[in-house]
């Protein structure tokens, strides 16, 4: 584990982005058995709090306070109250959890500057909503130097997770330098740059720390060819101006709320899990 020093000081605060319009946990699928709470909170698009023993959110935010975090932001819309009354209600044991809004869905890159006062001067966690990442790849990530991601080994997450092979196919991939750094990340490649890559190149799945830096990169990025702004593009950016990103390996699963049909197998993961908030 990195030493913490004053050049590299303890991470403390995380960000989970909760703003997702949830448009694949909307959708109806009959062979997902959900019951009828599970299936309104589905139907919400609230995919954080559906109850998987407990909300799925309470799973994500007690794992990061077993690596050391304090402060946690929701970023979330101006919809959603009842992420603001989840936050209140949780607050105050291990973890103080606030919420920041973003106005309107213009992409990752956005809602992480949503966050903006909530980090401050500090290096901060950013991680999706929707996604149970273990402990241990937290904790290597909150003891990399300066910026970093988690590079998820693709083996690991078809035999650990609860994802298809089809799907992992399609995540970004990451290339790094002979010295661990980050290069570039190539999102949903194609047949020919899974090939060029090879087996053994890393995926993201969206597990970051960031220092104050990637606020000035997400006010500089233009919208992507999809039209929204995007994380990546304000990394790529900090890259491409000298900013070092450390690659931090992980052969580990995780898993996903994306859809309905992932609700019976991540539960069924977490069942052993203890929360404490």
């Amino acid at each position: 584990m990195t030493e913490q020093t004053p050049s590299n000081p303890a991470v403390r605060r995380a960000v989970i982005l909760a703003r997702g319009l949830g448009t694949r946990m909307r959708k109806a699928d009959d062979a997902a058995q959900l019951d009828e709470k599970q299936a309104a909170v589905a139907a919400s698009g609230v995919k954080a709090l559906i109850d998987v023993g407990r909300p799925f959110l309470d799973y994500v935010i007690s794992v990061l306070a077993d690596v050391g975090i304090t402060e946690i932001c929701l970023v979330i819309g101006p919809e959603h109250d009842v992420l603001r009354e989840y936050a209140a209600a949780v607050s105050g044991d291990r973890v103080t959890v606030t919420t920041a809004v973003q106005a309107e869905p213009l992409g990752t890159g956005d809602a992480v500057a949503a966050a903006r006062d909530f980090a401050g001067d500090q290096r901060v966690i950013v991680l999706n909503s929707d996604n149970y990442y273990p402990r241990e790849a937290l904790a290597a990530l909150a003891a990399a130097p300066g910026s970093a991601l988690v590079g998820f080994d693709r083996e690991a997450l078809v035999t650990d997770s609860n994802i298809p092979a089809e799907r992992i196919r399609a995540f970004a991939l990451v290339a790094a330098d002979g010295g661990g750094h980050l290069r570039d990340i190539v999102e949903k490649p194609d047949a020919a740059t899974l090939a060029a890559y090879g087996d053994s190149a890393p995926v993201s799945m969206n597990a970051w720390l960031f220092t104050p830096a990637i606020f000035d990169a997400c006010a500089r990025i233009e919208p992507s060819v999809r039209g929204e702004l995007e994380i990546i593009d304000a990394v790529r950016l900090l890259v491409a101006e000298g900013e070092t990103f450390t690659v931090v390996p992980a052969a580990v699963g995780v898993l996903d709320m994306s859809s309905r049909g992932d609700v019976a197998a991540v539960q069924g993961a977490l069942a052993g899990i203890e929360v404490r908030l």
